[in-house]
């Protein structure tokens, strides 16, 4: 058996240890399909005197992380301290400029700095791996870059997040509200103390920016996700759903455009009504879920558990075995002077079904204000719900769904309704995927 691959490990919380834990109890089977052993040989984090119940005394503790990537003893660096910039970038860069491979679980590094990484490790001729990166231990990297190698994609879209889509399951569940399940996700450890990248589609945006460059050859493109997240949902909106025969999910949509006669990309995180009969529909829980659907393979599903120590651990150390054994294919499937810069595609033709809905004082005529906006913008009604909130001040709740319409007709109604003393609060709408 070869000599060993050496591992330095940065960043040691529930992945990190999750890591070790892998290594150590699966070593033999791991040596087998790596053919050579994986060992780790240093580790670094902030706090050196915490009990993390993993043994670490048998590693070289560093407390610069960054000056990992210079040591002899290392082959490949484990980037696992999080942050888009920072001691994280830092290392990644140091590791590339080195000529050793890096191994990370960084969405948002990567989504904000993949490409400049991505250049330097095909100038170093070294590895650079994410698996980690997007849906914790599901393989969806390697799934569309390898096993789906040979299609043209022409969506990629799913549920990316783990803790929104807990937060909106618990909501169907129970038939409580978004702040009452948020604070019970939060004491459960599925949502973080400052939940805001989680709740508000950042992190869902940073995967699908990954996603999109990988399945489309595009060039990694973070700034034109659309992002808008979870926190305005309502217990009714989750009702109204179930009755129209939908369930609520927070959605990443990419899919290349060619309606204005260049090809551009429309990269898109937000909630979606999903069909009761959608495979999405049935995704439950802190589990993510990712379609990708190409011109000759059709609909693939990827599904199973997007974040935790023992799935994101397992796709951080296939991406080690992979270089153990010597596969050191492209980041982003192929070349970055390959990839093809894409303009932000335009979204007011995109054709919707859009549920809107309105809080509104409880009053006549507005209902007329409302259905005379959306006569103005060209927008179809298909159907119609009113209910009272007696524990709001006679507030009312109009919930409504629209014929297939252009995407402008949305927006074009909602502006004139814009300023309205009928309107307690904006209007929310989400779109309605298809079957």
């Amino acid at each position: 058996m070869s000599e060993p691959l050496r591992i330095a490990l940065a960043g040691l919380g529930t992945v990190g240890t999750g890591v070790i834990r892998l290594i150590e109890t699966n070593a033999q089977l791991i040596a087998r399909r790596a053919r050579r052993p994986i060992v780790i040989t240093a580790v670094s984090a902030r706090d050196r005197t915490k009990d993390r119940g993993v043994d670490l005394s048998g590693y070289a503790w560093h407390d610069d992380l960054t000056a990992m990537a210079a040591l002899d003893n290392v082959d490949v660096v484990v980037e696992l301290v999080g942050g888009s910039d920072g001691p994280a970038l830092t290392l990644a860069r140091n590791t590339i400029a080195a000529g050793k491979a890096l191994v990370t679980a960084n969405k948002a590094m990567i989504a904000h700095h993949g490409l400049e990484l991505a250049s330097a490790a095909e100038a170093a001729g070294t590895p650079l791996k994410f698996e980690a990166a997007v849906a914790g231990g599901i393989p969806v990297i390697k799934g569309l870059s390898e096993g789906a190698a040979a299609n043209s994609f022409e969506r990629v879209y799913g549920i990316l997040n783990g803790t929104c889509n807990y937060i909106l399951s618990t909501m169907e569940d129970t038939g409580a509200d978004f702040a009452d399940v948020l604070s019970d996700a939060q004491r459960l450890g599925y949502a973080e103390a400052d939940p805001t990248f989680d709740i508000e589609g950042i992190d869902a945006a940073h995967k699908l920016a990954i996603l999109a460059a990988i399945s489309f050859g595009a060039k990694l493109d973070f700034a034109g996700v659309d992002a808008t997240g979870i926190s305005r949902i309502i217990a009714a909106d989750i009702a109204q759903a179930r009755a129209l025969g939908y369930v609520i999910r927070l959605l990443g949509v990419a899919e290349t455009d060619t309606s204005n006669g260049a090809l551009s990309l429309f990269q898109r995180v937000r909630p979606h009504l999903v069909p009761i009969d959608h495979p999405l529909a049935h995704v439950d829980g802190p589990t993510n879920a990712i379609v990708a659907e190409g011109n000759f393979m059709g609909r693939l599903l990827f599904q199973g558990a997007g974040a935790g120590d023992g799935p994101t651990a397992s796709a951080v150390v296939a991406d080690i075995i992979d270089i153990a054994r010597g596969e050191r294919g492209a980041a982003f499937s192929m070349p970055v002077a390959e990839l093809e810069p894409m303009g932000r595609a335009e979204t007011g033709h995109r054709p919707v079904r859009a549920y809107i809905r309105f809080t509104v004082k409880d009053r006549p005529g507005v209902l007329a204000e409302i259905t005379a906006a959306m006569r103005d913008a060209g927008l179809s009604m298909e159907s119609l719900i009113q209910q009272g909130r007696a524990d709001e001040g006679g507030e009312v709740i109009i919930a409504m769904v629209t014929h297939e319409g252009p995407e402008l007709a949305v927006t074009q109604a909602l502006d004139l309704l814009k300023g309205s003393d009928n309107l307690t609060a904006p209007p929310l709408w989400m779109g309605i995927i298809g079957d």
